[in-house]
C-alpha cells in the first residue's frame, strides 16, 4: 500500500497584488485503493493543491510537506515524483504540436518505467484502451491534444491515467466541459484503472454528478485553503442540496471528522 501524506501545507502564488496565500494549513492522508473527492467553491484552492503536489514552479510552499510512502515529495523533481507513482490529469490539458499520441505515450512509459515496453503488447494495450475509451484509432497518429474536442482531451487523459498505471492519480475537475455519455466513458476508465492496480485516487470536483460513477470513500470540503469538514459519501449528496453557502458564511457546521 502506498500513502500520500500532506501535513499542515501552506502554499502562496506571486500575482499582480504581491504574493497571495492559497493553501492555509491543508492536511489529508490519501492511500492506494481509496477515493477522495475534494470539493469547494471556486477559488478555494482545489487546483493549488493538485499542481502543488505534481511540482507547478508557480506555487511556493511556505510551510508544511507533502510525503508519498515516506519520501519528500517537495524535494523531487517533476519526473521524480511521475516515476514515484504520481499522476496529474489536468482540469485544461495542453497542445503538444510535433508529438503524436502513440510516441508521447510510449516515451512516457519509458521514462517511468526505466525501459522501452515491447512493441508488440504495447500496441496491443494502446488499441485495448482506446476502444475502451470509443476514441478513434486515427487520434494515435494524431499530435497531442492538437485540434481535440474538449472531451477528447479529457479521454486522452485517462488513456494515459490506464497506460502509465500510477500509484496515486490527481484529477482535477476531469469532469469539466463533458457531456453525460464522455462522464460515463471517462469515468468507467477511471473505474478500470483502479480495479486493475488498487489506484488511489483524489478527485477534484465543483458537482457531484461525477461522483455518480467514480463512488468517493471520502470527501473533503476545501474553502477558502482549508479543509472545512470531512465525511463520507453523504457529505457530497449534503453538498448538492445545500450548496457552499454556509462556508463562505464562516458557519459550518461539521457532522463527521475523520482521520483520512
Amino acid at each position: 500500500m502506498s500513502v500520500l501524506e500532506i501535513r499542515d501545507l501552506h502554499v502562496s502564488v506571486e500575482t499582480e497584488a504581491g504574493v497571495t496565500p492559497i493553501l492555509n494549513g491543508v492536511t489529508l492522508t490519501i492511500r492506494t485503493g481509496e477515493t477522495h473527492a475534494i470539493m469547494g467553491p471556486n477559488g478555494s484552492g482545489k487546483s493549488t493543491l493538485a499542481y502543488t503536489i505534481a511540482g507547478h514552479p508557480k506555487y511556493t510552499v511556505t510551510g508544511g510537506s507533502i510525503t508519498f510512502d515516506g519520501e519528500d515529495v517537495l524535494a523531487m523533481t517533476i519526473d521524480e515524483r511521475a516515476r514515484a507513482g504520481l499522476f496529474l490529469a489536468m482540469q485544461y490539458p495542453v497542445e503538444i504540436p510535433g508529438v503524436t499520441v502513440t510516441n508521447f505515450l510510449r516515451t512516457a512509459k519509458t521514462a517511468i518505467d526505466g525501459e522501452a515496453p515491447a512493441i508488440r503488447s504495447w500496441m496491443k494495450d494502446l488499441k485495448v484502451s482506446m476502444k475502451n475509451l470509443r476514441m478513434d484509432p486515427k487520434f494515435a497518429q494524431r499530435n497531442v491534444n492538437e485540434g481535440f474536442s474538449g472531451g477528447e482531451k479529457k479521454r486522452h487523459e485517462i488513456l494515459q491515467l490506464e497506460l502509465l498505471k500510477p500509484k496515486l492519480a490527481i484529477l482535477d475537475e476531469t469532469d469539466s466541459g463533458l457531456d453525460v455519455d464522455a462522464l460515463k466513458i471517462v469515468s468507467e476508465g477511471v473505474n478500470r484503472a483502479k480495479d486493475e492496480t488498487n489506484l488511489g485516487v483524489l478527485l477534484i470536483t465543483h458537482y457531484t454528478r461525477i461522483l455518480r460513477y467514480i463512488h468517493p470513500d471520502f470527501v473533503h470540503v476545501l474553502v477558502q485553503g482549508r479543509v472545512a469538514e470531512e465525511g463520507g459519501p453523504e457529505l457530497a449528496e449534503r453538498l448538492e442540496e445545500e450548496g457552499y453557502d454556509r462556508y463562505l458564511a464562516g458557519e459550518p457546521e461539521p457532522d463527521a471528522v475523520i482521520d483520512a
